[in-house]
């Protein structure tokens, strides 16, 4: 058995995004006598944090209430919207929906959010480990008792090389989970207590986003767009966003619901077609791509939501999946998710005698706005899942209209049961990049600045290698070469009449897109070494 050393904190928090810092400054706001740890994947806090982004200040404002005074870097008050429709060739503006209506809110760097959380955290005497990957959870007589982290320098063989490190246990009275989506932790957290019983699947998409430099004639800083329509099917559910802040920037992408029917279907390569659009083309002509990323994002809303609290510890923030998709926001009640977990944890340990499950917090969470918010709109995602983009609309303003109080919740299905076999489906082809407007893959990952320790075991695994040919292969023809977004996945020696499955995992931009999508749930996604995976720039 592995020898490690031990720390011993009051709360250990696992992952510094918005929820997880946020949930550390409560905490020392309400007791500032607690020791409060937060380990991070990233290389940096921020580093793996992607997103839009337009942040609405609700919970911020209920935290930092001076916040604005010196706001977060490239914070840019939004001071227009536009909603279309995009054909072919056309663009038709529409009425943009109450949820998207972006008064007061900002659009912003959500990794340079985090990184000033961070600073804010860190000034509370918040100890904070980036490059610090937890890798196992520690599970003591039924209770959360901790996290393993920082394990390095296993050899690609699994072997402990030169360079070992077994890392520490940390170890605390309670334990919050903010790894965002699809957490490697959370995802077994939710098989062992069984957190996922009673509620409906968890539904999820894929973002992919480019960061452009444009001419200052061309940038109006505060201008948010999106679209739905053209290049996807009505069978498809998706659409695009384009932000302009900070000086110049503009950040644009496309999302796409991982409950895409056609096996063919590429989310990078649409992207890449959906820019030549004459509507998006005019905002981004002169400028420059200067940054790459993507990830999935968790869409299943209020039905999905799982069991929050099991002994020892708490699910928060988009790991639990409390995103608005009416709204495309997911920040505020992430953060607002923390907060409400950090005072039921410092009342927890305030008691004479701390119960081992946190009762209180969800209690709290459905007594908040965040509940009420997301019921709301519970029906919309499943709504366009059920009768397709024309249906989907008119649910969504019956639902808008009615303010979420129809006497029903609509259900969701997994998004990896959608997919079609092959021979079903039409084939797609799209044009090559021009590399000015358009790119390839590999140029792509090169922006996110990824990079992975080479000689360590990959953290990309089939289940069952034997299952990939005659499922993945024969049936789907190789889906996970085209919706990853990052050329992980390649499948080789078919002219051969021998295919067969290279995994390039050190292409990863740490989406997690394969763990959801593949057909028969083969992949499975763990964390690598810490401080491996993209490091996004200020501006993502």
């Amino acid at each position: 058995m592995t020898e490690r050393e031990s720390m011993e904190f009051d709360v250990l928090i696992v992952g510094a995004g918005p929820a997880g810092l946020a949930a550390a400054i409560r905490l020392k706001q309400v007791s500032p006598d607690l020791s409060v740890c937060v380990v991070e994947k990233g290389s940096e806090v921020g580093a793996h944090t992607l997103s839009g982004a337009v942040l609405e200040p609700r919970a911020l404002d209920e935290l930092l209430p001076d916040w604005r005074d010196a706001p977060p870097a490239l914070a840019t008050p939004v001071v227009e919207d536009s909603f279309v429709f995009l054909t072919e060739g056309k663009s038709v503006k529409l009425p943009t929906p109450p949820q998207m209506h972006n008064e007061g809110n900002y659009v912003v760097s959500l990794g340079n959010v985090c990184r000033w959380l961070g600073e804010k955290a860190e000034g509370l005497g918040i100890e904070i480990y980036p490059g610090f990957a937890a890798s196992e959870t520690i599970i003591e007589d039924g209770r959360v008792k901790g996290v393993v982290a920082g394990v390095m320098g296993i050899t690609r063989e699994g072997e402990e090389g030169p360079n070992y490190q077994p890392g520490m246990e940390l170890r605390a009275s309670y334990t919050l989970f903010a790894e965002g989506c699809r957490g490697s932790l959370t995802k077994k957290l939710e098989q062992q207590f069984g957190l996922r019983e009673g509620v409906q699947p968890q539904t999820y998409a894929i973002g992919i986003k480019e960061l452009w430099e444009v001419p200052k004639e061309m940038h109006k800083p505060g201008k948010v767009w999106h679209s739905l329509g053209w290049p996807l099917k009505s069978d498809t559910y998706g659409g695009a966003f384009l932000y302009m802040f900070g000086e110049n920037l503009v950040s644009i992408g496309f999302v796409i619901g991982l409950d895409y029917p056609n096996t063919w279907l590429s989310p990078f390569d649409e992207f890449q077609r959906f820019k030549t659009h004459p509507a998006v083309r005019v905002m981004l002509e002169g400028g420059k791509r200067i940054s790459y990323g993507a990830r999935a994002l968790n869409e299943g809303g209020f039905q999905s939501i799982p069991k929050l609290v099991f002994p020892g510890g708490a699910l928060i923030g988009d790991g639990a999946g409390f995103l608005n998709l009416p709204k495309i926001k997911g920040t505020h009640t992430s953060m607002k998710s923390g907060m409400l977990a950090a005072e039921a944890v410092a009342a927890a340990l305030a008691a004479e005698e701390p119960p081992a499950v946190l009762e209180s917090y969800p209690e709290a969470l459905k007594a908040s706005w965040v509940w009420s918010e997301l019921h709301k709109v519970r029906n919309m995602r499943p709504g366009f899942a059920k009768w397709g983009l024309w249906g989907g609309l008119v649910n969504a303003a019956l639902e808008t209209v009615t303010a979420g109080k129809l006497p029903w919740t609509l259900p969701h299905h997994a998004d990896h049961s959608a997919t079609k076999p092959a021979d079903q489906c039409p084939r797609i082809e799209y044009p090559k990049p021009d590399g000015k407007l358009t790119f390839d893959r590999l140029s792509s990952v090169f922006l996110s600045n990824t990079n992975h320790e080479e000689d360590q075991p990959a953290h990309l695994k089939l289940r069952d290698p034997d299952a990939w040919k005659p499922v993945n292969w024969d049936r789907f023809r190789s889906p996970e070469s085209r919706y990853c977004p990052a050329a992980v996945y390649e499948a080789v020696g078919v002219e051969e009449g021998e295919p067969r499955l290279v995994i390039n995992a050190q292409n990863c931009v740490h989406c997690k897109t394969c763990d959801i999508k593949d057909p028969s749930q083969n992949i499975d996604w763990c964390t690598p070494e810490g401080g491996g995976g993209p490091n996004y720039i200020g501006g993502m």
